[in-house]
């Protein structure tokens, strides 16, 4: 999704003389403006306007992008997520994750990687990642240069197993659905890990310890190291080295989580 005032068609308007240099701020829904500005303030924004009467309105500033509130209509539930949202396309995805955590350590004294306001994980060569606000909405951190043919289904032309586990990176990564990642990968590996390769059982097992993980559901998490500890025994070193890098991951969200509890 490589969006660029360059790469957009010409229009009439823009062929009758429009220049191509607009800039569009989001109005997102506000349910309150004290948190809000608490949150963005928190993360190093500068609170480029603050109103709160006789009308609510807030504009929050950082780099080159802009982030304006206005008051949230009757009967919005934050709880449900579904508020309202913008996308915010950046040269560095990771660079954003690591200041806007970093942030979060310095002025709340964990990560909020849970209820709202909060962010999601990032795993090393992710494309976005999601900052969720007070009112719950989605601010969508893309990389300028994601793929522009990005596959958002699963690719149909691996195998059952490694499809389920293309699968659970977009429920993982592009729809923050830690649980229906879990269950595709868990159906996967009852239906099809007989017939799959070593290396995808156990990166399977690998990610199912991950998810596990980050949906607190640590019970799960030694049967599944047994699972995958027996699956090892059939790697040889370059891919145990690859299963190694996807438990590190699991090891390290332990870490992220532990300070965001």
């Amino acid at each position: 999704m490589n969006q660029n005032a360059t790469d957009l068609p010409t229009t009439a308007s823009s062929a009758a003389g429009i220049r191509a240099n607009e800039m569009t701020v989001p109005m997102l829904p506000c349910v309150s403006g004290e948190e809000t500005t608490a949150f963005y303030r928190a993360l190093g924004f500068d609170v480029a306007y603050e109103m709160h009467k006789p009308y609510l309105y807030l504009s929050f500033a950082m780099s080159g992008f802009q982030l304006d509130y206005k008051k949230a209509p009757q009967g919005i539930d934050p709880a449900d997520e579904d508020t309202g949202g913008c996308l915010v396309f950046v040269d560095d995805v990771a660079s954003y994750h690591a200041a806007f955590t970093a942030a979060m350590r310095t002025s709340y004294g964990k990560v909020l990687a849970k209820g709202l306001p909060r962010i999601t994980r990032y795993r090393p060569g992710a494309s976005r990642f999601t900052l969720l606000d007070p009112s719950g909405n989605s601010i969508v951190f893309i990389q300028r240069d994601e793929p522009e043919d990005l596959e958002y289904g699963g690719d149909k032309s691996l195998p059952p197993l490694r499809r389920a586990l293309d699968n659970a990176r977009i429920y993982r990564e592009f729809k923050n659905d830690d649980k229906a990642a879990f269950r595709v990968v868990t159906s996967a590996l009852r239906r099809h890990g007989g017939d799959a390769t070593p290396v995808d059982r156990a990166t399977a097992y690998a990610t199912l310890i991950e998810l596990a993980t980050a949906l607190d559901e640590r019970e799960r998490i030694p049967g599944l190291r047994a699972d995958l500890e027996v699956v090892v025994t059939e790697l040889d070193d370059d891919e145990r080295r690859r299963v190694a890098d996807d438990l590190q991951l699991a090891d390290d969200l332990e870490t992220w989580i532990g300070q965001s509890g």
